[in-house]
C-alpha cells in the first residue's frame, strides 16, 4: 500500500507565521507612535484655529477704524485671564469677550476651541492680549509635545 502524502501546513508552522506577523506589527506601530502623530494633528489645528481668531480681529479693525475690540486686556498671552471666551457661554466673566466678532457671523462663524478640550468653564482655551505698541499675539498654552504656538501682528 502506497502511503497518501498530505499537503499542507503543519499546526506548528501557523503558529510561527502568526507570531511572526504579530512582532512585525508591533514594531511597525512603534515606529509609528500614534500617540506622537495625534499630538502634531492636534497642533496643526490649534496652528490653524489661532490664525483664524487673529485674521478675524484684524478684519475687524479694518472696518472699525483701525480700533481692535475693546475687551482685548494689555497684557502677555502667558496670563490666565487673557483666555478667549467660547460663542454662546452662559457668562464671560474672568474671559476675553470677543462676541463682537462673532455677532452675526461676520468676522467668524464661532470662536474655535482647543482640539484636546483643555479649556475652562466657558472658555476656549486660547489666549489673546495686546502690547504696549498695540500688537495682538493669540497662543495656544495646550500646545502638545513641547511645541510653542503663538501668532502676532
Amino acid at each position: 500500500m502506497k502511503k497518501q502524502s498530505s499537503r499542507g501546513f503543519t499546526l506548528i508552522e501557523m503558529l510561527l507565521v502568526v507570531a511572526l506577523i504579530a512582532i512585525l506589527a508591533g514594531i511597525v506601530i512603534l515606529a509609528i507612535n500614534p500617540s506622537k502623530q495625534l499630538g502634531d494633528t492636534r497642533n496643526a489645528q490649534r496652528r490653524s484655529d489661532i490664525n483664524t481668531i487673529l485674521n478675524a480681529t484684524y478684519q475687524y479693525a479694518i472696518d472699525n477704524s483701525g480700533t481692535m475690540p475693546s475687551t482685548i486686556a494689555s497684557s502677555t498671552c502667558a496670563t490666565a485671564t487673557n483666555e478667549i471666551c467660547a460663542t454662546g457661554a452662559s457668562s464671560c466673566t474672568g474671559l476675553i469677550d470677543l462676541s463682537v466678532l462673532t455677532a452675526g457671523q461676520k468676522y467668524i462663524v464661532s470662536m474655535p476651541t482647543d482640539p484636546s478640550g483643555a479649556t475652562t468653564t466657558n472658555g476656549t482655551g486660547y489666549r489673546i492680549a495686546r502690547s504696549g505698541n498695540g500688537r495682538i499675539t493669540v497662543c495656544a498654552p495646550a500646545a502638545e509635545d513641547g511645541a510653542t504656538i503663538t501668532a502676532t501682528r
